[in-house]
Protein backbone atom coordinates (compact mmCIF):
# COMPACT_ATOMS: atom_id res chain seq x y z
CA UNK A 1 0.00 0.00 0.00
CA UNK A 2 1.58 3.49 -0.76
CA UNK A 3 2.05 6.23 1.68
CA UNK A 4 2.55 8.78 -0.97
CA UNK A 5 -0.64 11.69 0.52
CA UNK A 6 -2.24 13.21 -2.69
CA UNK A 7 -3.89 16.46 -3.01
CA UNK A 8 -7.40 17.19 -2.37
CA UNK A 9 -8.77 18.41 -5.43
CA UNK A 10 -6.45 16.96 -8.32
CA UNK A 11 -5.62 13.36 -6.81
CA UNK A 12 -1.80 13.88 -7.81
CA UNK A 13 1.30 12.79 -4.75
CA UNK A 14 2.18 15.65 -3.06
CA UNK A 15 5.70 16.56 -3.20
CA UNK A 16 7.56 15.54 0.00
CA UNK A 17 8.75 18.11 2.64
CA UNK A 18 12.74 17.83 1.88
CA UNK A 19 14.62 16.81 4.95
CA UNK A 20 16.57 18.96 7.17
CA UNK A 21 20.12 19.10 6.40
CA UNK A 22 22.61 18.20 9.04
CA UNK A 23 25.67 19.59 9.24
CA UNK A 24 28.77 17.24 9.25
CA UNK A 25 30.71 17.33 12.30
CA UNK A 26 34.10 18.84 10.68
CA UNK A 27 31.62 21.56 9.24
CA UNK A 28 30.29 22.31 12.49
CA UNK A 29 33.55 22.78 13.93
CA UNK A 30 34.66 24.83 11.11
CA UNK A 31 31.90 27.23 11.13
CA UNK A 32 32.37 27.28 15.32
CA UNK A 33 35.80 28.30 14.67
CA UNK A 34 34.66 31.13 12.13
CA UNK A 35 32.57 32.61 14.60
CA UNK A 36 35.22 32.61 17.42
CA UNK A 37 37.30 34.57 15.23
CA UNK A 38 34.93 37.02 14.34
CA UNK A 39 33.67 37.58 17.78
CA UNK A 40 37.06 37.68 18.95
CA UNK A 41 38.06 40.75 16.06
CA UNK A 42 34.57 42.29 16.58
CA UNK A 43 35.58 42.73 20.05
CA UNK A 44 39.05 44.35 19.41
CA UNK A 45 37.75 46.77 17.00
CA UNK A 46 35.24 47.68 19.58
CA UNK A 47 37.22 48.13 22.72
CA UNK A 48 38.77 51.41 21.44
CA UNK A 49 35.23 52.68 21.07
CA UNK A 50 34.45 50.98 24.90
CA UNK A 51 37.30 52.74 26.34
CA UNK A 52 36.89 56.69 24.74
CA UNK A 53 32.85 56.15 25.76
CA UNK A 54 34.22 55.15 28.89
CA UNK A 55 37.16 57.65 29.70
CA UNK A 56 34.36 60.19 29.24
CA UNK A 57 32.52 59.35 31.66
CA UNK A 58 35.11 58.71 34.32
CA UNK A 59 36.27 61.29 36.84
CA UNK A 60 39.78 62.86 35.74
CA UNK A 61 41.27 61.08 39.12
CA UNK A 62 40.76 58.14 37.76
CA UNK A 63 41.93 58.27 34.20
CA UNK A 64 45.55 59.49 35.84
CA UNK A 65 45.68 56.64 38.08
CA UNK A 66 48.10 53.92 36.80
CA UNK A 67 45.20 51.42 38.58
CA UNK A 68 42.46 51.09 35.49
CA UNK A 69 39.64 49.27 35.81
CA UNK A 70 37.16 48.47 32.61
CA UNK A 71 34.29 50.21 34.42
CA UNK A 72 34.80 53.57 36.56
CA UNK A 73 33.57 53.54 40.42
CA UNK A 74 31.44 56.16 39.88
CA UNK A 75 30.30 58.28 36.04
CA UNK A 76 30.49 62.01 35.74
CA UNK A 77 29.44 63.99 33.02
CA UNK A 78 32.12 66.87 34.32
CA UNK A 79 34.51 66.05 31.41
CA UNK A 80 31.72 67.06 28.72
CA UNK A 81 30.68 70.10 30.70
CA UNK A 82 34.49 71.06 30.04
CA UNK A 83 34.28 70.12 26.67
CA UNK A 84 31.40 72.37 25.92
CA UNK A 85 33.20 75.61 27.87
CA UNK A 86 36.03 74.90 25.65
CA UNK A 87 37.57 77.90 23.93
CA UNK A 88 36.18 77.90 20.38
CA UNK A 89 34.03 74.97 20.53
CA UNK A 90 30.77 76.74 18.82
CA UNK A 91 32.76 78.05 15.97
CA UNK A 92 34.86 74.77 15.76
CA UNK A 93 31.14 73.42 15.17
CA UNK A 94 30.46 76.21 12.64
CA UNK A 95 33.57 75.64 10.42
CA UNK A 96 33.41 71.91 10.34
CA UNK A 97 29.58 72.57 9.42
CA UNK A 98 30.44 74.83 6.54
CA UNK A 99 33.29 72.62 4.89
CA UNK A 100 31.39 69.51 5.08
CA UNK A 101 28.39 70.56 3.80
CA UNK A 102 29.45 72.43 0.77
CA UNK A 103 32.24 70.13 0.30
CA UNK A 104 29.50 67.17 -0.24
CA UNK A 105 27.24 68.69 -2.06
CA UNK A 106 29.44 70.41 -4.58
CA UNK A 107 31.38 67.23 -4.90
CA UNK A 108 28.23 65.32 -5.57
CA UNK A 109 26.83 67.59 -8.32
CA UNK A 110 30.09 67.83 -10.05
CA UNK A 111 30.18 64.23 -9.84
CA UNK A 112 26.67 63.51 -10.98
CA UNK A 113 27.60 65.49 -14.45
CA UNK A 114 30.79 63.62 -14.83
CA UNK A 115 29.17 60.18 -14.47
CA UNK A 116 26.41 61.15 -16.74
CA UNK A 117 29.25 62.29 -19.46
CA UNK A 118 30.88 59.71 -18.82
CA UNK A 119 27.73 56.58 -18.84
CA UNK A 120 25.88 58.27 -21.06
CA UNK A 121 28.36 60.09 -23.97
CA UNK A 122 31.05 57.58 -26.20
CA UNK A 123 33.84 60.00 -26.74
CA UNK A 124 37.92 59.89 -26.92
CA UNK A 125 39.77 58.80 -23.83
CA UNK A 126 36.69 57.82 -22.19
CA UNK A 127 38.00 54.52 -20.71
CA UNK A 128 41.33 56.72 -20.08
CA UNK A 129 39.87 58.79 -18.02
CA UNK A 130 38.20 56.38 -16.25
CA UNK A 131 41.59 54.73 -15.51
CA UNK A 132 43.10 58.10 -14.12
CA UNK A 133 40.53 58.60 -11.80
CA UNK A 134 40.91 54.88 -10.28
CA UNK A 135 44.99 55.59 -10.24
CA UNK A 136 44.21 59.18 -8.62
CA UNK A 137 42.20 57.45 -5.91
CA UNK A 138 45.23 54.95 -4.80
CA UNK A 139 47.85 57.80 -4.22
CA UNK A 140 47.94 58.60 -0.46
CA UNK A 141 46.55 61.88 0.74
CA UNK A 142 50.35 62.58 1.80
CA UNK A 143 52.05 62.18 -1.37
CA UNK A 144 50.46 65.17 -2.39
CA UNK A 145 49.81 67.91 0.84
CA UNK A 146 53.77 69.54 -0.06
CA UNK A 147 52.31 70.52 -4.23
CA UNK A 148 48.19 71.35 -2.45
CA UNK A 149 50.01 73.47 -0.04
CA UNK A 150 52.16 75.41 -2.56
CA UNK A 151 49.77 75.85 -4.84
CA UNK A 152 46.52 77.25 -2.17
CA UNK A 153 49.71 79.12 -1.06
CA UNK A 154 49.98 81.19 -4.22
CA UNK A 155 46.32 81.75 -4.71
CA UNK A 156 45.94 82.85 -1.66
CA UNK A 157 43.86 80.11 -0.38
CA UNK A 158 45.62 79.29 3.15
CA UNK A 159 43.71 80.19 6.29
CA UNK A 160 40.21 80.21 3.84
CA UNK A 161 37.30 77.84 3.98
CA UNK A 162 37.08 77.38 -0.04
CA UNK A 163 40.86 75.92 -0.05
CA UNK A 164 39.92 73.24 2.54
CA UNK A 165 36.62 72.61 0.84
CA UNK A 166 38.63 72.20 -2.99
CA UNK A 167 40.80 69.81 -1.58
CA UNK A 168 38.59 67.51 0.43
CA UNK A 169 35.82 68.12 -2.96
CA UNK A 170 38.44 66.87 -5.37
CA UNK A 171 39.34 64.13 -3.07
CA UNK A 172 36.07 62.51 -3.41
CA UNK A 173 35.43 62.95 -6.89
CA UNK A 174 36.97 59.92 -8.21
CA UNK A 175 35.11 57.92 -6.03
CA UNK A 176 31.82 59.31 -6.28
CA UNK A 177 32.22 59.43 -10.42
CA UNK A 178 32.74 55.62 -10.82
CA UNK A 179 30.38 55.03 -7.98
CA UNK A 180 27.43 56.96 -9.89
CA UNK A 181 28.52 55.96 -13.36
CA UNK A 182 27.98 52.45 -12.12
CA UNK A 183 24.43 53.47 -11.57
CA UNK A 184 24.38 55.43 -14.77
CA UNK A 185 24.79 52.63 -17.17
CA UNK A 186 22.87 50.34 -15.44
CA UNK A 187 19.68 53.14 -16.27
CA UNK A 188 18.12 51.93 -19.73
CA UNK A 189 18.68 54.67 -22.56
CA UNK A 190 15.23 54.36 -23.73
CA UNK A 191 13.67 55.46 -20.41
CA UNK A 192 15.19 59.03 -21.00
CA UNK A 193 14.21 58.82 -24.48
CA UNK A 194 11.05 57.93 -23.73
CA UNK A 195 10.21 60.95 -21.23
CA UNK A 196 11.83 63.10 -24.24
CA UNK A 197 8.99 61.45 -26.91
CA UNK A 198 6.05 62.56 -24.10
CA UNK A 199 7.54 65.81 -24.24
CA UNK A 200 10.32 66.24 -21.49
CA UNK A 201 13.45 68.23 -22.07
CA UNK A 202 16.91 66.39 -21.21
CA UNK A 203 17.16 68.43 -18.28
CA UNK A 204 13.44 67.40 -17.49
CA UNK A 205 13.90 63.96 -18.35
CA UNK A 206 17.12 63.82 -15.94
CA UNK A 207 15.00 65.29 -12.65
CA UNK A 208 12.08 62.95 -13.64
CA UNK A 209 13.38 60.32 -14.62
CA UNK A 210 17.41 59.39 -14.16
CA UNK A 211 17.46 61.59 -11.06
CA UNK A 212 15.28 59.05 -8.89
CA UNK A 213 17.11 55.86 -9.90
CA UNK A 214 20.53 57.55 -8.93
CA UNK A 215 19.25 58.46 -5.29
CA UNK A 216 20.79 55.17 -3.97
CA UNK A 217 23.99 55.89 -5.50
CA UNK A 218 24.39 59.40 -5.06
CA UNK A 219 23.10 58.76 -1.38
CA UNK A 220 26.17 56.46 -0.59
CA UNK A 221 28.68 58.54 -2.16
CA UNK A 222 27.44 61.45 0.09
CA UNK A 223 28.21 59.78 2.87
CA UNK A 224 31.80 58.48 2.47
CA UNK A 225 32.17 62.47 0.88
CA UNK A 226 30.89 63.31 4.81
CA UNK A 227 32.81 60.85 6.68
CA UNK A 228 35.92 62.08 4.77
CA UNK A 229 35.28 65.90 4.87
CA UNK A 230 34.28 65.46 8.63
CA UNK A 231 36.85 62.76 9.74
CA UNK A 232 39.91 64.59 8.23
CA UNK A 233 42.58 65.94 10.21
CA UNK A 234 45.96 66.44 8.09
CA UNK A 235 44.95 69.21 5.26
CA UNK A 236 42.52 70.95 8.23
CA UNK A 237 45.98 71.00 10.75
CA UNK A 238 48.12 72.23 7.77
CA UNK A 239 45.91 74.64 5.21
CA UNK A 240 43.96 76.35 8.95
CA UNK A 241 46.14 78.20 11.15
CA UNK A 242 43.41 80.51 12.42
CA UNK A 243 42.20 79.36 15.97
CA UNK A 244 38.64 80.99 14.68
CA UNK A 245 38.47 78.92 11.65
CA UNK A 246 40.09 75.07 13.28
CA UNK A 247 37.60 72.46 12.85
CA UNK A 248 36.29 70.00 15.74
CA UNK A 249 39.48 67.74 14.64
CA UNK A 250 41.92 70.29 14.80
CA UNK A 251 40.11 71.82 17.78
CA UNK A 252 40.85 68.94 20.15
CA UNK A 253 44.45 69.91 20.16
CA UNK A 254 43.55 73.22 22.53
CA UNK A 255 43.23 70.31 25.55
CA UNK A 256 47.14 69.54 25.37
CA UNK A 257 48.66 72.72 26.44
CA UNK A 258 51.74 73.50 28.77
CA UNK A 259 50.68 72.24 31.56
CA UNK A 260 49.46 68.91 30.66
CA UNK A 261 46.09 67.35 28.63
CA UNK A 262 42.81 67.18 30.14
CA UNK A 263 42.58 63.29 29.00
CA UNK A 264 38.86 63.52 30.57
CA UNK A 265 37.04 66.98 28.34
CA UNK A 266 40.08 65.30 25.40
CA UNK A 267 37.77 61.92 25.67
CA UNK A 268 34.53 63.44 26.03
CA UNK A 269 35.01 65.73 23.25
CA UNK A 270 35.95 63.06 20.86
CA UNK A 271 32.99 61.01 21.94
CA UNK A 272 30.50 64.38 20.64
CA UNK A 273 32.60 64.73 17.73
CA UNK A 274 32.14 60.87 16.64
CA UNK A 275 28.58 60.42 17.91
CA UNK A 276 26.42 62.23 14.70
CA UNK A 277 28.58 60.48 12.30
CA UNK A 278 27.99 57.00 13.86
CA UNK A 279 24.04 57.86 14.26
CA UNK A 280 23.49 59.11 10.79
CA UNK A 281 25.31 55.77 9.30
CA UNK A 282 23.66 53.48 11.20
CA UNK A 283 20.30 55.16 10.44
CA UNK A 284 20.90 54.79 6.00
CA UNK A 285 23.44 51.86 6.94
CA UNK A 286 21.00 50.03 4.55
CA UNK A 287 20.25 52.13 1.97
CA UNK A 288 24.19 52.65 1.96
CA UNK A 289 24.81 49.16 1.43
CA UNK A 290 21.85 48.62 -1.48
CA UNK A 291 23.79 51.46 -3.28
CA UNK A 292 27.38 50.26 -2.95
CA UNK A 293 26.23 46.96 -4.53
CA UNK A 294 23.77 48.17 -6.98
CA UNK A 295 26.01 49.94 -8.99
CA UNK A 296 28.70 47.39 -9.06
CA UNK A 297 26.76 45.05 -11.19
CA UNK A 298 27.62 46.44 -14.59
CA UNK A 299 30.36 48.57 -15.82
Amino acid sequence: MSTATQTPRTGAPAAEAPEPQVLRPDRKRTRLGYNIIALVTAAVMAFPVYWLIVSALRPNHEIRSYDQTLWPSSLTFDNFARAVKQDNFATAIQSSLIVSITAVVGGMIIATLAALAIGRFRFFGRRALLMVLILVQMLPPTAMLIPIYAQLNAMGGLDEYWGLIVVYLVSTLPFAVVMIRGFVVNIPVELEESAMVDGCTRMGAFRRVIFPLLAPGLAAASIFALVNAWNEYLFAYILINDNSKYTLNVWLMTFTTERGTDYGALMAASTMIALPVVIFFMIIQSKMAAGLTSGAVKG
